[in-house]
């Protein structure tokens, strides 16, 4: 049962949060570690490929969302044990998987735990530590670069001779361990319901405008995967909208609409991006005598030592500000990483670590310090927002560049060179959510000519870098957005957290 007083916080329960936020963690690292293998296994084409990808991010969304409409009304442990419920249902599952439809099942299962466990883990740390949120969301977050770099070594370590089940195994770990640790803790209630502030309140936070971005987003996923019509998105979409407007009166706060539009762009920088970035890398890393895996191990480690030391930093700089500042070192690590070779890869990728290091927890910290009235609502949705971003847009979508440009440096090759690779290893027309597609046939392609595969090699190195030079448009966005707000703030004297005092029952 929760806690009832707002009493001294609880250092065994930010690390019980911590450990579950490395599970996470673990079940994404291990997943992008294998994606190739199961390519190959199961001929995947990329986009199928990028699908399970982002199946491991949007249903995120939608268990963040629910959970943190209820989670003050059936408590933070109970929710944080349906999520180990998740977790392990979905290891069971991925290892025993036969296709696409299997895998696919296991990973939003796994996601839907992933979100349940931030829909918890936010709003507790938020709740006991008041006075420095952003602080302490970023120590939380640390668990994330945490757990890539933990579970992505073993992984490694491992080697290629270890099969793929193993190594999804590993997930087990830190879930038993989260789950043992919860067991005995006591969850405190959070701030809002603290001080006295009704549920209609929270979501008047958010308004019908707030709603609107979210339900549009989750239901056209949604549609994509049931295969709504649009006309049946559209009127969803606006039912729930209208519904929310009319109870909660509130068209919502105009800049937590602002971030949550935002947080697209920081999502698939970070996310988008970090569930390819092992097949992205694997020609160039492979050049230099690397497993490619390495490259999301090392950029997530400089995010671990990062975020601990986020509360010195912040100190310094508003989080406006550093997030401003790294939009652009990202947008250039990102923009040199499409065009390094050799070691200068190591050098792209530090350049990436230090920029991304700390955009997911701050984003956290600016909406935890800005709108405590929204509770675990407002600092949830964010969050959600960023990951079926990250999922639908951002894995989804460097998928798709890559079979699309694969195609198309095929063709210009059979054209140039007066061959016919493309009607040997293309295969028949599919659909996406991006748009009709052509992609590399595996089961054809693995049966090429030395001299077919290195020419087809060479053309997919290409697309992943193509790829990557593609994803740099977001944080120049995010840069432009944020300077904006600064600017805002500074007209009106500056960015300060706002206060939460206890109100009249």
């Amino acid at each position: 049962m929760d806690n009832q007083t707002n009493s001294a916080p609880d250092r065994l329960l930010f690390l019980t949060c911590f450990i579950a936020i490395v599970t996470t963690a673990f079940g994404f690292i291990l997943r992008a570690l294998v994606l190739p293998e199961w390519g190959v296994q199961f001929n995947l084409t990329q986009t199928q490929l990028g699908e399970i990808s982002g199946v491991g991010l949007w249903p995120f969304a939608i268990s963040i969302v629910l959970f943190s409409l209820v989670v003050d009304k059936i408590g933070y442990k109970t929710s944080l044990g349906f999520a180990f419920i998740c977790h392990v249902t979905s290891v069971a599952l991925t290892v025993t998987a036969d296709g696409y439809s299997t895998l696919y099942l296991a990973t939003f299962i796994g996601a839907i735990g992933n979100g349940i466990v931030e829909a918890v883990a936010n709003p507790v740390v938020a709740t006991m530590f008041s006075k420095e949120k952003t602080k302490w969301l970023n120590m939380l977050h640390a668990g994330w670069p945490g757990g890539l770099v933990l579970g992505g070594i073993i992984a490694l370590l491992m080697g290629t001779d270890v099969k793929w089940e193993y190594k999804i195994a590993l997930t087990l770990i830190p879930t038993l361990v989260y789950g043992i640790m919860m067991l005995r803790r006591k969850f405190p209630l959070n701030e809002r319901v603290q001080a006295g502030v009704s549920y209609k309140e929270m979501l008047q936070e958010v308004g019908a405008v707030g709603a609107l971005v979210i339900v549009a987003i989750v239901v056209f996923q949604l549609g994509e995967v049931f295969a709504w019509t649009i006309w049946l998105n559209v009127a969803i979409i606006m039912l729930i909208t209208i519904l929310f407007g009319l109870y909660t009166k509130s068209f919502g706060q105009p800049l937590f609409v602002i971030l949550l539009v935002i947080m697209i762009p920081l999502a698939v920088t970070e996310l988008g991006t970090d569930s390819w970035i092992t097949d992205l890398m694997t020609p160039a890393m492979t050049q230099i005598g690397l497993q490619a895996g390495w490259i999301l191990v090392y950029t997530s480690a400089i995010m671990f030592v990062l975020r601990l030391f986020a509360g010195s930093i912040i100190h310094k700089v508003s989080p406006l500000g550093l997030l401003a500042i790294c939009s652009v070192v990202a947008g250039i690590g990102l923009f040199f990483m499409s065009y390094a070779v050799g070691v200068m890869i190591l050098v792209a990728a530090t350049i990436y670590g230090f920029g991304k290091a700390f955009f997911w927890p701050t984003m956290l910290g600016v909406v935890a310090e800005r709108f405590p009235k929204g509770g675990a609502l407002t600092l949830n949705i964010i969050g959600g927002l960023g990951m079926i971003a990250a999922g639908v847009i951002g894995a989804g979508i460097i998928g798709f560049v890559q079979d699309s440009s694969i195609e198309k440096g095929i063709k210009a090759y059979d054209s140039k060179q007066n061959t016919e690779l493309s009607q040997s290893y293309i295969t028949e027309e599919k659909t996406s959510v991006f748009g009709d597609y052509r992609a590399l046939d595996q089961i054809k392609f693995a049966e090429a000519s030395e001299t077919e595969v290195a020419t087809i090699t060479e053309i997919q190195h290409q697309s992943k870098k193509e790829a990557l030079r593609y994803i740099v448009i977001f944080p120049v966005l995010m840069f432009i957005s944020y300077m904006a707000l600064i600017f805002y703030f500074r007209s009106k004297g500056g960015y300060a957290a706002v206060a939460l005092t206890k109100q009249n029952e």
